[in-house]
């Protein structure tokens, strides 16, 4: 769906790795190649030199494997994770629907299989959703997943190809909520159903929950109020190893961040990033202070 987001399933052992190069004494910060996950490294990069750490910067590596192969090979030493990333497409493993199960999970088998744990998760959720405008909010009574499910006969959806057809997508939303029998489905590249919504080609589009344009566009996210997608939280992946030296005190400092990064917050960084082209350092700074 979002191609930036880099989601595609494949073996860690196959992804491409970085090139070998000599290890500092640094903690060396990683991030996948998109804007968000760039920014919040960044932020977790300024927190940690604020507290004194010397820091090297290894951003925009590329894929969700990329970074995986990267941290194990120690390459780099900590970066920015989604839960529902880790949990689906580098464990494998079945969605769960629970955060807190879901986080659970994956710092237990990311420590058991990887040598890797997590730190604590923001409430920001980059995860799949459906977008409306305020008027149509309004007009059709429509909040929730559960009432866009009901009143959908009414309602044109603007949506990205992949979710026609997905399984944890249109077809798992009819199967799941019942409904979602759309007046009419069109797709779009991404980005371009947020056009469609604006320009009144539509009443409902595709989203992840933090994209700019919600906040962009004063965009109202319904509500997934039966938990049908999993949670996709920020966290901290760090080395076990980095954890067990003088550096303690790294997860007290990110820690610290965590409640900061709210999906409204989040939406404000991306707009910063990709609406307004900033340079994501100087947005996370600002962030930080």
């Amino acid at each position: 769906m979002k191609l930036s987001r880099a989601r595609a399933i494949a073996l860690v052992g196959s992804a491409l790795v970085l090139p070998q190069c000599a290890k500092s004494n640094a903690l060396r910060i990683g991030s996948k190649n998109f804007s968000e996950n760039i920014t919040v490294a960044e932020i977790y990069a300024g927190a940690l030199e604020n507290a004194q750490f010397k820091v090297e910067r290894h951003l925009n590596l590329g894929s969700t494997q990329i970074a995986m192969a990267a941290i194990l090979r120690g390459d780099i030493q900590l970066y920015p994770e989604y839960t529902g990333t880790a949990l689906i497409d580098v464990l494998h493993m079945a969605p769960i629907r629970d955060p807190k199960l879901l986080y659970d999970t994956v710092k237990r088998e990311y420590e058991k299989r990887f040598g890797l744990t997590i730190l604590d998760p923001s409430p920001g959720s980059d995860s799949q959703g459906l977008a409306v405008t305020r008027a149509v909010a309004q007009k059709y009574n429509v909040r929730t997943l559960s009432q866009c499910a009901r009143a959908a006969s009414q309602l044109r959806l603007a949506a990205v190809p992949e979710f026609v057809a997905r399984a944890d997508a249109l077809p798992g939303l009819q199967k799941f909520y019942g409904g979602f029998a759309f007046r009419s489905v069109r797709t779009f590249d991404i980005g371009l159903q947020y056009d469609a919504l604006a320009h009144g080609d539509a009443d409902v589009a595709t989203a992840f929950t933090t994209d700019a344009r919600i906040a962009a566009d004063d965009l109202y996210v319904l509500q997934d109020d039966r938990k049908f997608w999993p949670a996709y939280n920020v966290v901290p992946v760090i080395r076990i190893d980095v954890l067990n030296t003088q550096r303690s005190n790294i997860s007290g400092t990110l820690n610290r961040l965590t409640d900061q990064l709210t999906d409204v917050a989040l939406r404000r960084l991306n707009v910063e990033v990709d609406i307004k082209k900033r340079d994501p350092s100087e947005v996370a700074s600002e962030f930080i202070y």
